[in-house]
């Protein structure tokens, strides 16, 4: 860590708990059995990934669930149902970034949706106030920046506007390929493999 100065932190899994199972067990309980095989494929239909990147706006996205499912679902319902998978973030690891906060810059670096983006800052915001955000340096985020991991361009996209080598940088994702990602231009990695490993990491450094 000695070389170390950038922190980079993807957000599901790794700050924040999600659970895929709760948006899928809804639509299980909604849609008839032969159209179940559909909803994990959803999760990676070009959508999904067209609202990830910003390149669509919530009411086309709503539109596209429903034509995807052949529902006539309303819009709240469907916000709901794709709010489900966010559970919490655990105090342990807002702490955890509050005492790195005074060693590191700071980042958030996430494939994420305005849809699900608001719900996120909300449980921020009830968990650390209005100034939540000064928790982070900067927020990179899918959405806003036209591009998901683990394309490299994101990776160089926040080293250039950070500063800095790339090898200065420490990222940290739930996801083998979002760390190959980012492997691929120089910046170092840790695998959060499961719920306790960013606090076990950090307690051996």
């Amino acid at each position: 860590m000695k070389d170390i100065k950038f922190l980079i932190f993807d957000l599901g899994n790794v700050i924040y708990d999600i659970d895929y199972s709760l948006t899928f067990n809804k639509l299980y309980e909604t849609l008839p059995p032969t159209a179940h095989e559909c909803v994990k494929d959803f999760m990676v239909s070009d959508i999904h990934y067209q609202l990830e990147m910003g390149k669509i706006s919530e009411a086309t996205f709503r539109d596209g669930v429903r034509d995807y499912f052949a529902q006539n679902w309303d819009d709240a319902w469907i916000d709901d149902v794709w709010n489900a998978l966010l559970v919490d973030i655990p105090q342990e690891r807002l702490d955890l970034l509050k005492k790195l906060k005074n060693s590191y810059q700071i980042y958030m670096l996430s494939n994420t949706n305005s849809i699900h983006f608001k719900v996120v800052e909300k449980a921020f915001a009830d968990k650390l106030g209005s100034q939540w955000a000064e928790l982070f340096d900067r927020l990179f985020l899918s959405h806003e920046m036209g591009l998901r991991k683990p394309d490299p361009a994101i990776y160089q996209t926040v080293v250039a506007t950070v500063g800095g080598r790339p090898e200065e940088f420490l990222f940290f994702d739930d996801l083998e390929s979002n760390l190959e990602g980012a492997k691929s231009v120089g910046i170092q990695t840790h695998h959060v493999n499961h719920p306790k490993a960013l606090i076990e990491f950090f307690a051996h450094v």
